[in-house]
This record gives C-alpha cells, structure tokens and sequence, in this order.
C-alpha cells in the first residue's frame, strides 16, 4: 500500500511516535544480547504458561460464546482450544489476550523514573506476546511460510519494550486516576510487536501507534471481574487490527503519543517522553529495571505481604488453627488497588488481602488450586477471612514507593504476638526472581489437567530453544487440549 503521508511530511518530526517507530521497524533478533535474549524466554514461557491456565478459566466461556456467534475469515487460531475453528486473527488475540491475564498471574514491568510507584505500571508480556503470536499464524496462512524464532522473538521484544518505555513516560496519574495501564499501554505494545513482524516501515509503524492511541482504553472499575483481563484482551486485539490497518494504508496522526491532543497529554494527564526517547532498546527495559515473574497469581504489590505470612508460618510454626487475628500494615501504595475486605469470588480474591493471605495461612500456598470459587466461598475461607484486617501506616508510607513495604502482625489463640516485615527484595523480582526451574514447575502448574506429561515436555524444551524453532506455529500445536 502507499503511505497515506508523502515521506517528508514524515522525516522531520523528532517526538516519541517517530522514535518508537524507527525503534520498531529496525528492531531484528541480531539486536538483542544473550541476558536480555534469555530473559525474552523466561517472559514467553511465563506468558504462554498463564495464557493456557486462563483458557480454562469458567469466566471466559462468555468471550467464547460471543466469538462463536460472529464467524469470519480463519485467519488465525485460538490458543490452547484443540479442534476449535481459525477465526479472524483480532479475535484470535482477544481470546488468547484476555485467557493470558485472566488468572492475573502475568507478569509486571517495574519502575525506574522518578515519582513511579515501584511495581505499578503494567504487564508487559501478554498484549505482544499474544499479537506475535496471533500474527505469525496470520502470515503462515497467507503465505504457506511459517515464522522462525528469531523473528517471533524480534517482534515480541520490539513490542515489549515499545510498552515498558511509554508506561515509564507517562504521568503515573495515569494509573492513580484509574486507567489500568495494561489495557492502555498494552495496546501500543501489541500493535509495535504486530507492525514489526508484519515488516512496516518507520512511517507505517508510526501510523499504527497512531491508530492504537485511540483504540488505548481500560478502567480499574472492572478489577474483581472479568472485565479486567479483558482490557489485555482487547489490547491485543486492538493492536493487531491498528497494524493491519496501517499496512492497508489507513492515516493517523504521526505525532499521537506526545504532540498536541497526543496520548500522553490527554490520557495522564502529561508525561515525560524525554526520559525514555533517547533510551528504547538501550537498554531494553525487560533488562533494567527488569521485571517481575510472579509465584502468585494475583497483584504483584501482595505478593511480599504473601510471603511474609508463608515465612512467618514457618518459622514459627503455627498453623492455622493457632491464628486469632492477622493484621496487615502497609502504605497507600499497597493497599489502594485492593477493593474487597472480604473476598466472595476467585475474581475478588485477587483483589482482597483478607483472601490472599487465608489462603496462605490455610493451604500454606496459593496457586491454580486455592484460587477457584469453591476455596474461596468456603466456611473455612470465609471465617479466616473475618479475622484478617488491613490498616493504613504513615510509618511505612513515610518510607516512600520506592519498594514494596508491608508488615504483617498475628496474634494466636493462646496471646501470643508474633510480627515480620516482608522483604523488599521480593520473591519473583528482578533482585530475587524465580529460578528457570521454578519457572518451568509454573508452567507445570498451569497446565496440569490440560496437557500431558510429554506435552508439557515438548513445550518447555521449545521455549527455552525458541531462537533455534523454525516455526512458532507449532506452539498453537503443543498447548492445544480438549476442553472439559
């Protein structure tokens, strides 16, 4: 297709839109070093681990019902469904999008810039992952020629930066005001994944971040429903369909993201592009600050208040038979995003401390098991649950936002007070990430009762050789199950 705009109304503008977009259409496999590359696995094996656990989740038999409903060209396949129909390729990635975060088990960009809340911007890796994934499909059924890794991984880690460093520019009221960023932010990194794979040039990809800047969008109103991991799903879908657009020729603004009336003024509102325009790629942010792999599959921000109940259990060794109360200490930081002091859904529970922590005082973990609505609704839930509180400390809030800070109190039965702070270098961080083994019993844990043993095999030795496959497509084959 012509370019809608003639290459010199393109080749002066110096803003984050053409910067990202040079980024983008120049970004290749060859780019990449061994440390980031390996951590490109580790966020692929995570994303497709809590994708295949999502789409067996009971809260998207309603997305599929309504996809069922529409029909359309089969441009791409559903992941994890085995035997269900090609589908087009924007509702491919709203199903494997919003399975991939339905279980909120994904992982999570942190902060670098000055005033951002330390594990507070988005989750990086499902709206490219999935906008690569879907794309690569797309192309293997126009063109009878499969994707390689080194391609997948290009257009994966293009878009994840593309994600992390506009997350990191905008004004974090953003996300205060009420945005969920993954759903925002998210929709740029599927469309820069999807325009890189696609081969768009600098003044194509610009338009396709064009195109998403209005398609961005996603409320916290919907956190404790399914409405939240279907703001990840439309992100993916969102930016599949703006870089399909693009390559068909549709126009945009090639100054979306900061010029005037631009993204970053109108949904922060402001933001700093200044900070990350010299800096895409170098390093990428998947390298520094890093990410987070999640052990729980819920708010990064609990997951150190989580832990600090699993150790305290165990170095006390008290069970949940001795626990007369807990009380969880903490600054606005962590306890704003919670919403339910007592949790009657698995949705909600993601979502309530009271939840999170009986879950560990209960089953001493908290995984695919514990976060189902039978755990969460029963008499033994439900009365710990009564016994949890959270309470606001200007103490730890004086501290800043800098880390996750937290402290956990529990008084027994018989008196007893026992305290323990929760450890800012979290399990899971980047200053204490799960091992590649503990990653692989994740994906392990995800797909136990979908996939067999030799299945679960095959992936992982795919994943951890991604760069060496010759077609990704074999993906969509390896997680493909038959639905209960």
């Amino acid at each position: 297709m012509t370019p809608t705009h003639a290459p010199d109304d393109w080749s002066h503008l110096s803003g984050l839109t053409p910067a990202l977009a040079t980024f983008v259409a120049h970004h290749r496999f060859e780019d990449l070093d061994a440390e980031t590359m390996h951590l490109a696995r580790r966020c692929v094996l995570d994303g497709l681990s809590v994708a295949l656990a999502g789409t067996d989740q009971p809260g998207m038999a309603p997305l599929k019902a309504y996809i069922d409903t529409l029909g359309g060209a089969g441009q791409a396949r559903m992941l994890g469904l085995a035997g269900a129909a090609r589908m087009p390729a924007h509702l491919a990635a709203l199903w494997a999008g919003t399975a991939g975060h339905a279980m909120d088990w994904d992982d999570t960009q942190l902060a670098e810039g000055p005033g951002r809340p330390y594990g507070l911007l988005m989750h990086p890796t499902m709206p490219p992952l999935v906008a690569a994934l879907t794309i690569s499909d797309l192309i293997a059924s126009e063109t009878g020629t499969a994707v390689d890794g080194k391609r997948f991984i290009a257009a994966f880690t293009a878009g994840f930066e593309v994600g992390c460093k506009i997350a990191e520019a905008i004004n974090p009221n953003h996300y205060m005001r009420g945005f969920h960023t993954s759903g925002t932010i998210g929709t740029f990194a599927a469309a820069a994944a999807a325009a890189n794979l696609l081969g768009l040039n600098e003044e194509e990809t610009a338009r396709a971040l064009g195109i998403a800047a209005s398609m961005a969008s996603g409320i916290r109103a919907g956190f404790g429903t399914m409405t939240k991991p279907l703001h990840v799903g439309r992100a993916a879908e969102n930016g599949v369909t703006a870089a399909l657009l693009a390559r068909h020729g549709l126009s945009s603004n090639h100054e979306a993201l900061d010029g005037r009336w631009g993204y970053l003024a109108i949904a922060g509102p402001g933001g700093e592009p200044e900070m990350v325009r010299d800096r895409i790629g170098a390093p990428h942010s998947m390298l520094s600050p890093g990410v987070s792999i999640k052990p729980y599959p819920s708010g990064v921000l609990t997951h150190p208040s989580m832990d600090a109940m699993l150790f305290l259990m165990r170095e006390t060794g008290i069970s949940a038979q001795d626990v007369e109360s807990v009380t969880l200490h903490a600054g606005s930081n962590v306890l704003g995003p919670i919403r339910y002091r007592i949790a009657k859904t698995e949705l909600e529970g993601k979502f309530s401390f009271a939840f999170l922590l009986s879950a560990i005082v209960l089953a001493g973990k908290a995984g695919k098991a514990e976060f189902t609505d039978e755990f969460v609704s029963s008499a033994a839930c439900q009365d710990m649950q009564a016994r949890i509180e959270t309470r606001f400390s200007p103490e730890i809030e004086a501290m800043g936002w800098d880390r996750i800070r937290s402290k956990i109190e529990v008084v027994t039965k018989d008196g007893r007070t026992f305290e323990r702070w929760a450890d800012e270098n979290y399990r899971g961080s980047p200053h204490n990430p799960l091992s590649d083994e503990e990653l692989s019993d994740k994906f392990r844990n995800c797909a136990e009762g979908l996939l067999s043993e030799p299945q679960m095999t095959k992936v992982l030795d795919l994943v951890w050789a991604l760069d060496a496959q010759t077609d990704v497509g074999q993906i969509f084959d390896l997680l493909a199950y038959h639905p209960h």
